[in-house]
Order: structure tokens, then sequence, then C-alpha cells
């Protein structure tokens, strides 16, 4: 490898922020004080501080496989005996530089990125000295890649998060993760970092689960990290430690290890299936080359990769992750749209909750754990309140339990949080939530009691998920300090919050909305007061087409299986359950009364309610869905069966016209943020682009709207 080989690559890429290689000279001596020679340290720094992470671009991977290959003329002439990498404080490296890599528009130049970042690490795993990687903090992807190339490995206590996340982002771990973890730690803790934490919403690995689950040789705490690693390098070296890695595989895999491979293999596929629909090509594509990276040589393996990274590079899901993760969830989330000056909010010193059953019980747990102020939830009667606050002690002593928390931070929690049958408590309050029944009269009834009791200060916040917060506020004394403050079920994982402007709404209030949220730890939307807001509005209409193809005869699994290809985190039966058919049917009534027939009434939601039927599957002894005779028989069909395919576009179709219109009316500021909302209040897939990418590319907002919702070629392969 050289600058010349990849000048075609690096010329792309005038502008990349370059993480630089610093080599500094070591002398390592043993534990008798015998010097034993030179130590070549390469550390990974691009100049800036904490908030911008190392990354590997085309100019950083050449500028480090230059140095690496100095080192190895330098082993060669018997200079150094040892060659180590390590990062700027807090980070190793953060991978490749995704957005440089969806700037690669033909399909030779990921070719070339991907054989690149094999070139270069495959010299730091043939220097001819021993190679070590001192994992100081974060390494995702490439990050930890280059780890894995390195003959041994440390990592520090405080590394919070390694990964391979590639399955996660559309791509693979394409510079030799996919071929050597599972070499590494065994085919079944490979496929839980490669597949499972993947798709499980990009989940990392601590420093310390790493370490046991072999990724490291040895772990050292922070405060020294460096000095140990340089010193166990050096026993290493003089051959006083022998490094054991006993859930490492053997060449060729012995009969167990080769039946444990297909094991995991047949494990990934399943955690594939359940999580994607099989409708994302990136893991489906990690599985192929799990599997058949059982009998390849490395070689083999790499040429496998660089053929895939290349392919994956160019298709529309791969794009429409980078849009979806780096554009939205990592840059607009942290900067709403819309949101006010954050100077103008004001301190929230003490919370109420109107209501103590579990929606309210969840508010109460989360203000008090994030904003660590007092927290008072009241009910009509003392059991209620005795019973939600006993919610929240129980879910404190739960997280205790799993050491997610100290004991002290417990205890201080708890006593963060009391109860009271009279609202007098929220005198002195200054943010007030209501989670009362969802019903237009009793949250006005609500508010018109709180204006009597809350200094003029207070702001009063609705949790509502679909009535309007202009109504709520008809008859108040001070409508400009009503807000929509909605989360999402269940609130503690759940990261959206709409945050909804009616018409007196103030800025201050507003601005101090937005501040609390984000010391809730919570990504907030403004959205405009219309039903149902953003989330329950696209939902309810897709909810809405399968009910009414049902309902006209559609046969039960055609219904709830028509929408696989959109690789949605749930079908529309299961979800219809899991949220409540009551909750479900009120909604869709109420949106029905909004906006006229676009959304479905099921009379057989109705006739499921009035039989005490929480859903249309039950589970049978196999292990799977079906429909009890008992509940056809209270539900009334139509005779107008359509296809899985016809119900596919029927809901594209209407998805991109009930957008379409919620763009019309500025319910959201635009098409960003209602994939955003569907991201992290629905858990929609990236792969997806959140949801108008996807209408884009199938012609659904053309044929519906007469035009795209992005430009071609935005969020999608290039053009």
């Amino acid at each position: 490898m050289s600058v010349k080989d990849f000048s075609k690559l690096t010329e792309l890429f005038p502008d990349e922020v370059v993480t630089h290689s610093f080599l500094k000279d070591i002398e390592l001596t043993d534990s008798q004080g015998q010097q034993l020679g030179t130590f070549a340290l390469i550390t990974l720094d691009n100049g800036l501080d904490h908030k911008r992470p190392t990354t590997m671009g085309p100019n950083t991977l050449v500028e480090l496989g230059t140095l690496l290959e100095a080192q190895r003329e330098r082993a060669a002439r018997g200079e150094i005996i040892g060659v180590g990498v390590t990062g700027k404080p807090y980070f190793l490296v953060a991978g490749a530089d995704l957005s440089a890599v969806k700037r690669l528009k033909e399909r030779e130049n990921g070719v070339w990125m991907a054989q690149l970042g094999h070139d270069v690490y495959n010299t730091l795993n043939d220097l001819g000295v021993p190679s070590f990687v001192f994992i100081n903090g974060l390494a995702l992807g490439g990050g930890l890649e280059i780890g894995l190339h390195a003959n041994y490995r440390t990592v520090s206590t405080g590394a919070g998060a390694l990964a391979l996340p590639e399955a996660f982002l559309g791509l693979v771990p394409g510079w030799g993760g996919v071929y050597l973890l599972p070499r590494l730690i065994g085919p079944e803790n490979a496929v839980k970092v490669i597949v499972e934490n993947a798709l499980n919403n990009n989940r990392t690995t601590s420093g310390p689960a790493a370490f046991k689950l072999g990724i490291a040789d040895a772990i050292f705490e922070p405060a020294d990290f460096l000095e140990q690693s340089l010193a166990w390098a050096a026993k290493v070296i003089a051959g006083e430690i022998t490094v054991e890695r006993p859930n490492a595989v053997s060449d060729p895999l012995t009969a167990e290890q080769s039946a444990a491979w297909d094991q995991a293999v047949a494990t990934a596929k399943a955690i594939v299936k359940a999580k994607t629909s099989n409708a994302a090509p990136a893991p489906l594509r990690v599985i192929e080359l799990l599997e058949k990276g059982k009998t390849w040589s490395k070689e083999e393996s790499a040429a496998a990769e660089v053929e895939a990274l290349g392919d994956l590079m160019q298709t529309d899901e791969f794009h429409a992750t980078v849009y979806a993760f780096l554009d939205l969830v990592q840059k607009r989330a942290k900067r709403p749209a819309g949101a006010p000056d954050k100077s103008l909010a004001k301190p929230v010193t003490k919370v109420g909750v109107v209501g103590a059953g579990l929606m309210a019980s969840q508010l109460a747990l989360v203000f008090a754990r994030q904003l660590k102020v007092p927290v008072v939830m009241t009910d009509i009667d003392q059991a209620r309140v005795d019973k939600g606050v006993g919610y929240v002690h129980a879910e404190v002593d739960k997280l205790l339990a799993k050491k997610r928390i100290s004991s002290d931070a417990a205890n201080r929690t708890k006593a963060l949080v009391s109860g009271s049958v009279s609202k007098e408590v929220f005198a002195d309050a200054d943010f007030v939530i209501e989670a009362v029944f969802e019903e237009l009269q009793v949250k006005k009834d609500v508010f018109a009691e709180l204006e009597g009791i809350v200094s003029e200060d207070c702001i009063l916040a609705t949790n509502t998920s679909s009535l309007s917060v202009t109504a709520m506020a008809e008859g108040l004394k001070h409508p400009e300090r009503l807000v929509g403050f909605h989360f999402f079920n269940p609130v503690a994982v759940m990261p959206l919050l709409e945050i909804v402007r009616a018409p007196h709404t103030s800025d201050a209030v507003l601005a101090t909305a937005f501040e609390t949220a984000k010391a809730l730890r919570k990504n907030a939307v403004l959205v405009k007061d219309a039903a149902a807001f953003v989330v329950n509005r696209v939902l309810l209409r897709l909810m809405g087409v399968v009910a009414k193809a049902f309902d006209q005869g559609t046969d039960a699994r055609t219904a709830d299986t028509a929408l696989k290809p959109m690789g949605l985190p749930m079908t529309p039966f299961t979800l219809l359950a899991m949220v409540g058919v009551p909750v479900a049917l009120h909604v869709s009534e109420s949106l029905h009364a909004a906006f006229g027939d676009r959304f479905w009434v099921s009379q057989n939601q109705q006739r499921l309610i009035d039989a005490g039927k929480k859903g249309i599957w039950e589970i049978g002894e196999d292990g799977k869905p079906f429909v009890p005779q008992e509940t056809l028989e209270i539900l009334e069909f139509g005779d107008s069966p359509i296809s899985g395919e016809e119900l596919l576009l029927r809901t594209q179709d209407a998805l991109a016209e009930e957008i379409g219109l919620m763009l019309e009316e500025g319910v959201v500021a635009g098409p960003e943020d209602i994939d955003l909302c569907m991201i992290l209040g629905a858990g929609w897939p990236m792969f997806l682009g959140g949801i108008t990418p996807y209408l884009d590319r199938v012609g659904a907002s053309e044929r519906v709207n007469g035009k795209r919702f992005h430009a071609p070629g935005f969020a999608s392969r290039p053009v």
C-alpha cells in the first residue's frame, strides 16, 4: 500500500477531518528493570476536543498505513521490538467516517475504500514484531477492527462503547471483523456482538464486558491505563506472560466448534428475521459472510467483504440509514427545528404529576431520576396515591438490583417522590403535567382547578396523545402557559417527546419545555396542535388501512403480514394488542372526527372490546399465532378480500397521502421531523430512513402527491 495506490480515492476527500498518526518511541524494560528495546507507540488523534471523535477516512488510513509500513521496515532492521496503537482521550476510533462513505457515488470507490482498510489493517498484523492495540475508549466498527488485527489487545475499564454496528448501519464489518471476531471469542459470542447487539438499537459493549468475552487480553483502570498497558506489553514481549484465549476456536475447527458455528449462524438468522423481517440487505449479507467464513481463509473472507461493502454502499437502505442516523438522530434531534432560544427557559425546581396510574408513575420516575428535583403525584384517593408512589419505589429497587444505580442514588430518588390526595401540594411547583383519563372535559377540569392553586409562573403540561391542546386552553386565565408534552410508552425507554405548541403558548414556556426535555434525556420535536400530532396519526392511518382490509374480508394472516417488506418492528395486529384495542379505537375515532373517512373506525374492534378480547391473535401450544374460532364468531366481515401485495400498496399510498397533508398543514417543519418522530417514537427502521425516503423510492409519494418528499439521490443511492 502507498499513497500513490489510493490517490484516486483520497483525492475525492479534500475536506476530510484527518485523524493523524503520531509516533513516539518508548524504551521498554522487563520486570527486572533490564532494557528490552524500543517500542513504537502510535496515537490516533484528530486534534479536536471530545465532541469530535476520531474516524477513519481515506486520507487517515493512508497516513496510518504509511507509518505502519515504516515500522515494518524498522522492525526488519532490528530497531524496534513492538508496535502499539492507542487513541486520544476517550476514543480509540469511532469507525469509518460515514459522512465520507455516503459520498462515494461509484461502486468502484466503495471497493477501493474497503480494500484500503484491509491493506492498512493487515500491515498491523504483519510487522515482524508483536503488535498491540490499547483500547483506551470508544471503539466502534473499524475502530474495533483495528484492534482485532493486532496480535494483542488491552482495554480500559472506562471504555464505555465497543461494538461492530455495521449491520445496524447498512454495511458489514468488512475490515476483517466478521472473520476475526468469531475466531477470537467464539461464534456464539461473535453473533451477539455483530448481529444481536447491532440490531438491538445499536447496543454497545463496555470495556469489562469486552474483556470477559475475550476481545481484550488484559484490562486496566483509566487513571494509568497507558502506563499499565505498556508494562503489560513489555512482559508479553519478554516472555513473562503467556496469553490464553479460552473462547478462541482452533484451526481447523473441532467437530464441537463446527456444530457451535452452525448453531450461531442459525441464531443469527432467527434474530435478523425477527428484527427486520429480512427486509434489510446488510444483516443478510453479514449472515452470508459468517456462514461461509466458517471454512474460508482470511484472504477469501477479505475478498468477499470487499465485494459486500462495494455492493452495500450503493444501496438505498445504506444511504437511508446514514440519513437517519447521522442527519436525524445525531444532528437534527440535538437541534430541534423551531425551538425558541434556550435563554428564555426558566428553571424547574419542583414537578407535579396529576394522576398516579401507570403512565403518571412512569412520568414521576423519569422526572425524579433525571431532574433530581422533588416530584409529587396526586390522585382521588390515598390508595391510588400509595400505589403510584409504590410503583416508583419498586422500579428504583429494580434498577438497584441490576446495579444500574447506586444505593445512595436509589435512596435519593425515592425520597424525591411523594404523593397526596390534595392538589394544594402543587402551589410551589414550577411544572405540572397531567396524566389523567384521555377525555377532553376531564383534562379541562383539571387545568381549571390547577389555575386556582399554582403560581402564575407555573407551566401546565398535558401528556395527551391525541386531544386538542388548544381546546384544553380555552377558558384558562393564562392559556400561554399550557403546552403539550407527549411521552411515549414505556417512558423510560422511548426517547421521543412531542412538544405541542398551542396558539397562545409563549416562547418562554416552549423554551422551558425543550430544556426540560433535554434534561430528561429525551429528544424533542416541535409539533403543531393537530389531532394525534405525528406518531399516532401516522400509525393509526397505517393500522386503519389494515383494519379496513381485514374487516372487508382479507384473512388475518394476509392482513397482518402484508407489510413485512417494510421491516417494521411489529405487525399491525401485534401493535393493536400492545397499545390496547380500546386505546386504538378511541384514537381512531378522534382522528375520524378530525379528518373524516381517511381514518377507518373498525366496528370489529368494538366487538372485540365488548367481548373482552385483547387482540386478534392468540398463541397456540405450538407457539404460533392463530385466531380462535370464538373470536371469528363475534366478528363480521365483508366479501372484498385483497392480496398482501395490494394491501402493501394501499398502505404505502395512504402513508404518502397523510404525511403530505401533515406537511401542508404545517404539523412539523419538514419531512425530516416526520422521519425522526417515527424512528424515535415508534421504533421504525433506520433502513427506511424513517418513512419518507422509503415512500419516495417505492413511488408512493409521486403516485399520490405528484412529487417526492426529497430530491432524487437524497437518503437513497447516488444519482
